[in-house]
């Protein structure tokens, strides 16, 4: 990965980063005077050094808490702050990477130029625009798109300089948006090794998506939000961490392959569902529970081929949350 060059723009700035939305609310109000509330009673700290992961159905109010905390939009009720003052406040004065769900850029600007354009504006130094371009440019594999107009950029690229120019300044907290909306398979895969390299202990990484594979794998937790309120935190490991941050815990079914010792299915596993071709479908409550259940069963003489989860902790967690049939 490239390095990234040192900004040297602390401006007072302390490691010690904590964002804290407070009985949040928002209503919009239309000219009629009809309300629709967007956000209701969202309470929810993210620390310094986390990955947090915003989940939702369309119209869950995952754009209006993003706006909330970048500024744009000020709370109806509550308060949101970041390090202890409001989030606005925050912003103006230390900045924030974002990179937002619809990327508009000039399409009659080259891609090399529309990243001096923001790297200007987010107030890097002159001297330091071309070393950070370069590295962003690097980063995403924008090399051969430097001179191509905005216009003519795929679907994937465009996303990869949305990206790139939310990772023109070495921020502390950095807001992606469906940050894999368009990127092919390997550049799905490459973003996540970024985001594990930008991890770091300073730094918080928000990420909304409506990809709950990625939130699995990049995410520390998961909140999830349906009809404006926060239904549930989860943490994305299977252990349940004692700091209230994951429900209780769920049934999870694993689709289990033998290649010998059928015969002793049942006798650890009684509900045990026959799928065929030496399949079995099997249902526990935690992961301590499925290993003790496949140590008596390996114990016993069966030979094991695999265990896969028929889908993950979190997916599970999502559809309980927002209501969704088993």
């Amino acid at each position: 990965m490239a390095k990234l060059p040192e900004s040297g723009d602390t401006d007072g700035r302390t490691a010690a980063l904590v964002i804290e939305f407070r009985n949040v609310g928002k209503t919009y109000k239309s000219l009629l005077g009809n309300s629709v509330k967007a956000v209701e009673e969202f309470s929810l700290v993210v620390g310094e050094g986390e990955i947090l992961g915003i989940a939702g159905p369309n119209g869950a109010g995952k754009t209006t808490l993003i706006a909330m905390m970048l500024g744009y939009l000020r709370p109806t009720t509550g308060t949101v702050e970041i390090n202890g003052v409001p989030a606005r406040q925050y912003v103006e004065r230390h900045g924030i990477g974002y990179l937002s769900e619809l990327i508009a850029i000039n399409p009659k600007w080259r891609a090399e130029t529309a990243l001096v354009r923001f790297a200007t504006l987010a107030g890097i130094a002159q001297s330091e625009i071309p070393r950070r371009v370069d590295y962003v440019v690097d980063l995403l594999g924008l090399a051969e798109h430097r001179d191509k107009k905005v216009k003519a950029l795929s679907k994937g690229n465009l996303q990869r300089l949305g990206l790139a120019q939310a990772l023109l300044r070495d921020e502390q907290i950095l807001v992606l948006d469906e940050p894999t909306h368009g990127l092919d398979p390997v550049w799905t895969q490459r973003f996540r090794d970024i985001v594990q390299e930008l991890r770091r202990p300073d730094r918080m990484i928000l990420i909304a998506s409506h990809n709950l594979d990625e939130l699995q794998r990049l995410a520390d937790r998961v909140a999830i939000i349906d009809r404006g309120r926060l239904q549930r935190v989860v943490s994305t490991s299977y252990e349940n961490t004692g700091d209230g941050s994951t429900a209780q815990p769920v049934a999870t079914r694993f689709r289990l392959t033998l290649a010998s010792g059928h015969e002793l299915i049942r006798a650890v596993f009684p509900q045990a569902e026959d799928a065929g071709r030496g399949e079995y479908d099997v249902t526990v409550n935690s992961l301590p529970e499925l290993n003790g259940a496949l140590a008596d069963l390996i114990g016993k003489g069966a030979l094991v081929a695999s265990v896969v989860p028929e889908r993950s902790v979190l997916e599970q967690q999502f559809r309980e949350a927002v209501g969704e049939s088993q």
